[in-house]
C-alpha cells in the first residue's frame, strides 16, 4: 500500500512525563503510527519549561525511543504550549466590500492579517487567532461568509497569546537534541482535536485535562474555544497527600494511587487492605482501601471546587449542553467521573482519543495520549490536507438560550487554600 513519504512527529512536554509519537498517512487517509517514545519529565514546572538542559535530556530519551521504532531520525516536531500566563484578547476587525462583489477568501484573510498586527503586552506573541461568527451587513451572523453578498463585513476574534519564552524555551530544549519546532500549539486546542466531536463543541462542552502536574480546563461553545484556565496542580498532589497521610515514601504512594486508589471513599471496599513493607526492620504498614480512597477524595473535592469556580467565572456555565469530557492521566482513576458529576451537576464522559489508524497500536486509546495524538492529527492535516470534505457552514445564529439555568446553583467562591506549592491559580477569560 502506498504511503506518504513525509513523517510527522509530535511531542507532548508535560510536568511529569514526555511523550513522542510519529506517524504518516497512507493512501486511504488513515494514520499509521510508526513510533512512540516516553520518558519521565524534568526541568518543567506547571507545564512551563524552566531548565532547558534538564528538559532537553528528558526529551532526548523519548525521541530516541521513537526513532528506534521508525528506523530513521526525526527532523521537526509539533509541540504543545501550556502555562498560567496564557491569556486571551477579544478584538474586532471590519472591512467594506466593493459594491456588487461577493465576499472572497482574500477578504477573510485581510481581516485575519489585520488582527495579527494587534499590539500585545511586551514579551507576548499570538499562538492562535480564532474568528467568532461573522457579522454581515449588521443583519445576521454566519460561520463562513465566503460567497455571500455583503457591503460590510465584521468579525470578532479571540486571540490566544502567551509569553514568547514558552515557545523559545521549548525550541532551545529541542534544538539541543537536534530537532526543530515545526509549530507550537496551545494545549487545549490540540487535545480537543482528538477528544471532542464537532457536535459537542457546538452544543457547549468542557474539556477537563487532569494531568500529572496541572489541571487544564477549556470551554467550547458554538464551535469556538471561549474560556480556558490552568490550575497548577494535578495527580502529583494526590500522590503527595497519600505519602503524608500514610507515612510512606513517594514511590510507594504513587504505586498505591495507580493500583488501588479511587475517587470516592464510599465505593471502596471496607474490608480490604494493602500491606506496605517498611525498611530497616520496621513492621509493615497496613492501609485500607477505604482510607486510601478518602485521602484521594478529599483533595479531588478541592480541585473540583476550583473547577466549579472557573466554570462560574467563565460566564458559560448555563450554556454547557453536552457536559464535561475528562481526559489526562488522572482520568483513569476509578469513579472520578461519578464524583465530578455529583459535584458539578453535569454529565461526564471519559475522553478517549479518536484516531483512525491503519493498524492498532497498544495503549493508544488512553487519555494520557490525548495531547500528543491531537498534535499529530493537526500536523498531518497541515502537511497533507484534511481528508474530510471541507463543508462550510452558513447558518444564521440563534439567540442564546438560558435553558440550562439549573446550573446557576453551582457552588460559588474560590477553592480552599491549596498546598503551599500550589496556591496561585489564574484563569483566562474569553468574554
Amino acid at each position: 500500500m502506498a504511503k506518504s513519504k513525509k513523517i510527522v512527529a509530535a511531542v507532548d512536554v508535560g510536568t511529569t512525563k514526555i511523550v513522542v509519537v510519529a506517524g504518516e498517512l497512507n493512501a486511504e487517509g488513515k494514520v499509521e503510527i510508526l513510533g512512540i517514545g516516553t520518558s519521565s519529565s524534568a526541568g518543567v514546572r506547571r507545564g512551563v519549561v524552566l531548565n532547558i538542559e534538564e528538559v532537553s535530556r528528558a526529551i532526548d530519551v523519548a525521541l530516541r525511543q521513537a526513532e528506534e521504532h521508525i528506523g530513521t531520525e526525526i527532523e521537526d516536531v509539533y509541540v504543545n504550549i501550556v502555562g498560567q500566563q496564557l491569556k486571551t484578547f477579544t478584538l474586532k476587525a471590519e472591512k467594506y466590500i466593493d459594491k456588487d462583489q461577493l465576499v472572497s477568501e482574500a477578504d477573510v484573510q485581510f481581516l485575519i492579517e489585520k488582527v495579527k498586527k494587534a499590539e500585545l503586552p511586551a514579551g507576548y506573541k499570538i499562538y492562535h487567532a480564532e474568528p467568532q461568527l461573522y457579522q454581515v451587513d449588521q443583519e445576521g451572523e454566519c460561520s463562513d461568509p465566503v460567497g455571500m453578498k455583503a457591503e460590510h463585513l465584521e468579525v470578532e476574534f479571540k486571540l490566544l497569546v502567551a509569553p514568547e519564552s514558552y515557545e523559545e524555551n521549548l525550541r532551545l530544549g529541542l534544538e539541543q537534541t537536534g530537532i526543530k519546532v515545526k509549530r507550537a500549539i496551545i494545549d487545549p486546542l490540540a487535545s480537543s482535536e482528538i477528544i471532542l466531536t464537532e457536535e459537542e463543541k457546538e452544543t457547549g462542552v468542557i474539556l477537563l485535562d487532569i494531568g500529572g502536574g496541572t489541571t487544564k480546563l477549556a470551554i467550547f461553545h458554538e464551535g469556538v474555544l471561549r474560556y480556558s484556565s490552568l490550575i497548577p496542580f494535578g495527580g502529583n498532589v494526590l500522590t503527595h497527600d497519600i505519602k503524608e497521610g500514610c507515612s510512606i515514601i513517594l514511590r510507594q504512594a504513587e504505586s498505591l494511587k495507580t493500583q488501588f486508589g479511587q475517587a470516592m471513599g464510599n465505593f471502596a471496599p471496607e474490608d480490604k487492605v494493602v500491606t506496605i513493607p517498611s525498611p530497616s526492620g520496621w513492621e509493615p504498614k497496613e492501609i485500607s482501601f477505604r482510607n486510601l480512597a478518602y485521602i484521594i477524595q478529599a483533595r479531588l473535592e478541592e480541585i473540583i471546587e476550583s473547577i466549579n469556580f472557573h466554570i462560574e467565572k467563565s460566564g458559560f456555565g448555563d450554556r454547557i449542553g453536552a457536559g464535561i469530557v475528562l481526559t489526562g492521566g488522572t482520568a483513569l482513576l476509578p469513579n472520578l467521573n461519578q464524583l465530578l458529576k455529583y459535584q458539578t451537576g453535569m454529565d461526564v464522559r471519559i475522553g478517549i482519543p479518536r484516531i483512525k489508524t491503519e493498524k492498532p497500536w497498544k495503549g493508544l486509546e488512553d487519555p494520557r495520549f490525548a495531547t500528543v495524538l491531537g498534535l499529530l492529527q493537526i500536523g498531518l492535516k497541515e502537511e497533507f490536507g484534511d481528508t474530510k470534505k471541507d463543508t462550510a457552514k452558513k447558518k444564521v445564529s440563534k439567540p442564546k438560550s438560558n435553558s440550562f439555568g439549573f446550573l446557576k446553583t453551582m457552588k460559588e467562591g474560590v477553592a480552599r487554600q491549596m498546598d503551599m506549592f500550589f496556591n496561585d491559580e489564574q484563569g483566562i477569560e474569553m468574554k
